[in-house]
């Protein structure tokens, strides 16, 4: 079994705020720097033997910190960039809402079959990054890997691991730099883990 340690990325001013982000290029901010610093002593309790992650700023920064830590080099992973927004990007959710009022409340009931204007849905998130997943885990057998993303792909991720639809996108907490922990062998998955925060919050980080 591949044991593949899912986190989501340090704090942006734009997670400070609420503005959907997206492909949006963000910095960590002052506290994501932290956050993602106490995620890697977390993080170094395993022997994790590769760290992969989005080729955005705010994810491979976190990732850059933990990989680090771990005397290793995080290693870009196009599958698992943030969800294409679109026409929403930047957004506030009360500019979304103002924006289009149906889509947006079709959004926060109806996750699943919502597909962002110019964007993407939660099934193309899911099926990328799932594939992309899949074939770490032929590469790392028996490894523990390390996968650094963002709220919208953890969300589906863990849905995926757990055997579950995207309709229940909205019953799964991810806050900034949580750690998931799976073990998978590709076609069964066992939890360990969801949305472990301990790490910052024992720090006031969260």
């Amino acid at each position: 079994m591949t044991q593949v340690i899912v986190i989501r990325h340090g704090r942006t001013e734009w997670n400070r705020v609420e503005r959907f982000r997206g492909r949006a290029d963000l910095e960590l901010d002052e506290v994501g720097i932290k956050q993602a610093e106490a995620t890697a002593e977390r993080v170094a309790e395993w022997a994790v033997e590769a760290v992969y992650c989005s080729p955005l700023k705010r994810t491979m920064a976190t990732a850059g910190i933990i990989a680090s830590r771990l005397g290793l080099q995080a290693k870009p992973l196009p599958g698992i960039i943030d969800i294409d927004y679109g026409e929403w990007q930047g957004l506030s959710p009360e500019e979304a809402r103002a924006k289009d009022s149906s889509m947006y409340d079709g959004w926060l009931k109806t996750p699943h079959m919502t597909r962002f204007p110019g964007g993407e849905s939660l099934d193309e998130i899911r099926q990328r990054a799932s594939s992309a997943v899949g074939g770490l885990v032929k590469q790392h057998p028996d490894g523990v890997i390390a996968l650094v993303s963002h709220k919208m792909v953890c969300h589906v991720l863990i849905l995926h691991f757990l055997g579950l639809d995207n309709s229940h996108f909205w019953q799964i907490g991810q806050d900034v730099c949580a750690v998931n922990f799976f073990e998978t062998d590709g076609s069964y998955s066992y939890t360990r883990l969801i949305n472990d925060t301990c790490h910052l919050r024992r720090l006031g980080l969260i």
